[in-house]
């Protein structure tokens, strides 16, 4: 079976408000206030937990940077958790988009730098776990993208070939772990993460879900 293996924040769901909120948190507890922004450092939101307390503690000239990400890492995990779903929101279509590949006979499946339990959460939340035939996150084995191997993992849990899917995404680190694997990558063009998704040389590019059934079939034809 081909397999079309989708990214999660970013990329099928904005969770950067939600993320951000968390982190101010930590930075209310020390007593500095809410030192990140919800626009723009919204990239820094999809690149995890740790890059948003660094570029916190950055601001706040922190000394001990790396001690006291190491010290609020699971303090921010746990806000994260009380308040997932608040901001978040999938983006238009893109469900609509992942039911019509499976019933073109593709199987879908998430691979996500999200640790694997809140992504279960934040889905389940969402209302749409159960439309995807695997899950595999940071956490979920011993490395994580960009490796290719829970990339690989994603695509035989949901019932297909490794060598025979696609990567959705929207960062360097999906277009890196594609290329690692060998694999197609389509970037979308509409995440927090800005920047030229061109300038990255996907395979394709993503502007509106509804396209995307079109781009699977071209790419693993």
């Amino acid at each position: 079976m081909k397999t079309v293996i989708f990214d999660l924040d970013g990329t099928l769901a904005d969770t950067s408000g939600d993320l951000i909120a968390a982190a101010n948190q930590c930075f209310r507890d020390m007593g500095a206030g809410d030192v990140l922004d919800p626009l723009s450092d919204a990239g820094t939101a999809l690149r995890g937990g740790r890059a948003m307390l660094n570029l916190g503690m950055k601001r706040l000239g922190q000394s001990d940077a790396a001690e006291m990400t190491d010290r609020y890492y699971p303090v921010l995990l746990e806000a994260y958790r009380s308040a997932i779903d608040v901001h978040t929101v999938l983006y238009p279509r893109a469900m609509e988009a992942v039911e019509r590949l499976k019933i073109e006979g593709y199987g879908v499946g998430i691979c996500t730098n999200k640790p694997e339990a809140l992504a279960d959460i934040l889905l389940q939340s969402l209302g749409v776990r159960d439309a995807f035939a695997a899950l595999i996150g940071a956490d979920t084995l011993s490395v994580r993208k960009p490796d290719p191997e829970p990339l690989f993992e994603t695509a035989r849990r949901a019932g297909g070939d490794p060598k025979k899917c696609v990567l959705i995404g929207d960062s360097d680190t999906d277009r890196n772990t594609a290329r690692a694997a060998g694999v197609p990558c389509v970037l979308v063009t509409f995440g927090p993460a800005g920047g030229d998704m061109a300038a990255l040389q996907p395979e394709a590019l993503l502007q509106d879900y509804a396209d995307l059934p079109g781009i699977v079939d071209s790419l693993l034809a």
